[in-house]
């Protein structure tokens, strides 16, 4: 197990402000915790802490507090149900009283979760003790139930304030424990999507457990059987027990085709598929990266170098980024992530880019993601809000505008994103400098934040990242705290995997992004006559670089004479294909999907989707329940069921009770049903209820509008069984004369996937 100290050491960040040094022990007191093995995600656990009263005693109304990372999913504590989860209680060892409060926000950022015990009718000497029972079992409590994810120092971090002034300062040292991988639930085998012959690629073998992890509990000898010859891949592998992940470099393909491998146990059965892979010649390749996460050293968990191993060796992407919110990065861990980042980087292996995320409020244009070419640039702050050094003040950057401003001459791309606080695109743009919006992330999708830039004339590429802040880039799973969907990935389509190519493609926007899946998505344009293909953007450039063209790819802008523009588009995915929408800015033009309505079977879809509004508080429930009259259910799967500890069952022969969340996302269930003649639906919840004959039920949505942002729940049918993984297609689209035609194409899997394509920005 790693001490504390030891992950201390290594978090160089601002963990704790300048301003509240740790006070020594003697005078202070000091802190013991019973046990301290390393404890399984999700367990239940019982902690004693013993709070050692220093030279300063406590005064009458004084207290201690303990304060926990505020992006831990762990229990929260309660003190009026000895029986249930998280029940916490503490006694003095004299005859003090004692007033126990728990708050999830009453700490200080990033120790946000705070139990304060406070004295009353009382004082403490020193050598007194306070004990403090953390998930007390004694009264039938089954404990503390731990958070999601693997964390080596879970820190139970105490603070005092022993004069009874409302001032609590850190103890020098504070107890931790180590957090760990639970037994396996799944395999994962993931390999990219677009190569060229002969050129590297890695295939990546991993287990995980209910909650997402890494698991070193897995091993077995597996065979690996595949649709084309690959160089370099044995036929068998051994996955050793006490590793949380296999990786096999240096591979290639010499042929064109469609690359899919099968991971298969000794008892025949398939275990993970990873692909398709589509080996095909040409300028360009597809590439897998997140670039947008935190970790402990701002908001997060673990430390920055765990996070870009994790990146590389366990989510096996190629492109990665750390993005701390800029307040909170001082200037020693600015130095030391720009070091981190020049240590990571390996063209043609793994490209990692410097860079922060500028945190302005929404009023002043929100958050911002900066990612520079090189190392060593100024770091443009919105704030020094949690930084007690404020001698670099006057490098702040307080606006978007002025961001933008200062950023003008430096080799950079800006993506906006929505998290705590959303982008306000109308207020600030830079064309030049932001290239990309990210529309989804473990905090939701956000669609809108493109689209609202379409009037606006912007022309923005689409990039979906994790926004992770649990140590998991590439493989962001939401447990059970307040984010709500798995985090996104964006495929770059580059010449190469180096920092040249990367950025090349950043701004040409020649990429696409997708909700946690890897597909391949080939999106073009075609022109009956030669057209005008700026490579950087006639509104932001005062020459921009031009050529004549009749084809264009994603994330294009070009300029046409034609009346007509033909969209061509394939996508291969790893899941069967459920829809797919071609859009013109925010119309829908046509719904294509791979099966046809002769097809259609007893399967039943229900999904719910949206937001409150734009900001923090977006998170909407769904309680309710849907019955199936005349029918009986035979079997029902889940969608996005992120939270294992949600209700999302089925409950008799035909009902399916549910308690769901959404942020932007959807979730939902699908029902295979013995139907009879004349069965109908009898779905209520809180935003509403569809009521209607299943025969009614069809190809097309029956919607329930629930108000709010996009908010809605649909209900259609599909067939028994959907075996289609691949679409190509072709559209003729008519060019408007007026404004941009951002055409772009929007693509929903049948396991509750989503990606969408950079737009191509039509004009005449």
């Amino acid at each position: 197990m790693t001490s504390n100290k030891t992950v201390a050491d290594e978090l160089v960040g601002a963990l704790w402000p300048a301003s509240h040094p740790a006070e020594d022990p003697v005078t202070y007191g000091h802190v013991t915790l019973d046990p301290s093995d390393p404890v399984e995600v999700r367990s239940a656990q019982s902690f004693k802490l013993v709070y050692h009263v220093g030279r300063y005693g406590i005064d009458d109304t004084g207290a201690i507090r303990i304060v926990w990372r505020y992006m831990g999913d762990q229990g929260d504590l309660q003190t009026h149900d000895p029986k249930a989860y998280n029940y916490v209680t503490a006694e003095p060892s004299n005859n003090s009283r004692l007033r126990l409060s728990y708050g999830k926000t009453a700490g200080q950022r990033p120790w946000l979760r705070s139990l304060t015990i406070q004295l009353h009718g009382g004082y403490l000497r020193e050598g007194d003790t306070i004990t403090v029972n953390i998930g007390d079992t004694s009264g039938g409590s089954p404990g503390l139930q731990m958070q999601t994810m693997v964390e080596r120092g879970f820190e139970f971090k105490v603070l005092a304030d022993v004069c009874a002034t409302g001032h609590f300062v850190p103890l020098t040292k504070s107890p931790s424990i180590e957090v760990v991988p639970g037994s396996p639930a799944r395999w994962k085998a993931v390999i990219s999507t677009l190569r060229r012959p002969g050129e590297k690629f890695e295939f990546g073998l991993k287990a995980e457990d209910l909650w997402g992890n890494p698991t070193p509990h897995a091993s077995g000898t597996f065979s690996l059987e595949t649709t084309l010859p690959v160089n370099g891949l044995p036929s068998t592998v051994e996955f050793p027990h006490g590793e949380k992940a296999l990786v096999l470099e240096g591979l290639t393909v010499d042929a064109e085709g469609e690359l899919r491998i099968r991971v298969v146990d000794q008892a025949g059965n398939e275990i993970a598929q990873a692909g398709p892979m589509i080996i095909r010649d040409g300028d360009v390749a597809g590439y897998w990266g997140d670039l947008h996460g935190q970790s402990g050293e701002s908001i997060g968990i673990t430390t920055s170098r765990d996070y870009f191993n994790f990146a590389r060796n366990l989510s096996f992407l190629e492109v990665s980024g750390h993005q701390a919110n800029d307040f909170q990065v001082n200037n020693a861990f600015w130095k030391y992530l720009n070091e981190l980042t020049a240590e990571f980087q390996e063209d043609h292996r793994f490209v990692v880019f410097p860079g922060y995320e500028w945190s302005g409020n929404t009023s002043v244009g929100g958050d911002r993601n900066v990612f520079f070419k090189t190392e060593g640039r100024q770091i443009r702050r919105s704030s020094h809000a949690l930084l007690v050094d404020r001698s670099d003040i006057n490098t702040d950057a307080t606006t978007a505008n002025d961001l933008f401003e200062a950023l003008k001459d430096e080799d950079c791309t800006i993506y906006a994103h929505v998290g705590g606080r959303y982008a306000d695109i109308k207020y600030a743009h830079d064309p030049k400098l932001e290239t990309a919006m990210e529309i989804h992330s473990a905090w939701g999708t956000f669609e809108w934040l493109l689209t609202d830039g379409f009037p606006e004339g912007h022309r923005s590429g689409v990039v979906c990242n994790s926004d992770g802040h649990k140590g998991r880039p590439g493989a962001s799973y939401p447990g059970t705290s307040m984010f709500g969907a798995y985090g996104g990935l964006t495929c770059f389509i580059a010449k190469e995997l180096t920092r040249d190519g990367i950025f090349e493609a950043m701004r040409r926007r020649h990429h696409y992004g997708t909700t946690g899946c890897r597909l391949h998505m080939d999106v073009t344009a075609h022109f009956d006559s030669p057209a005008t293909l700026y490579e950087r953007d006639p509104n932001a450039f005062d020459n921009p670089k031009s050529h004549q063209v009749t084809d264009v790819m994603m994330g294009d802008i070009v300029k046409t004479d034609s009346d007509e523009v033909e969209l061509r588009f394939t996508v291969k995915s790893p899941s069967p294909i459920e829809r797919i929408e071609v859009r013109n800015g925010t119309d829908v033009l046509t719904t294509v999907r791979p099966y046809s309505e002769s097809e259609l079977g007893d399967r039943i879809r229900v999904v719910w989707s949206g937001s409150e509004y734009r900001g923090r508080g977006r998170q909407s429930t769904w309680t309710g329940r849907a019955r199936f009259n005349g029918c009986r259910i035979t079997k029902m799967s889940k969608i996005n069921a992120w939270n294992h500890e949600r209700l999302l069952e089925q409950t008799g022969m035909n009902t399916v009770e549910f308690d769901a969340i959404t942020t932007g996302n959807f979730g939902g269930f699908d029902a295979w049903l013995d139907a009879e003649a004349g069965g109908s639906i009898d779905l209520t919840c809180n935003h509403g209820e569809i009521k209607c004959a299943l025969s009614e039920i069809g190809l097309e949505d029956t919607v329930l509008d629930a108000g709010g942002l996009e908010r809605k729940i649909k209900v259609f049918r599909l067939p028994e069984e959907n075996t289609h993984r691949e679409v190509e297609h072709v559209v003729r689209i008519p060019v408007s004369a007026t404004g941009d035609n951002p055409l772009w194409i929007a693509v929903t899997t049948e396991d509750g996937f989503q990606a969408w394509s950079s737009p191509i920005f039509v004009f005449k």
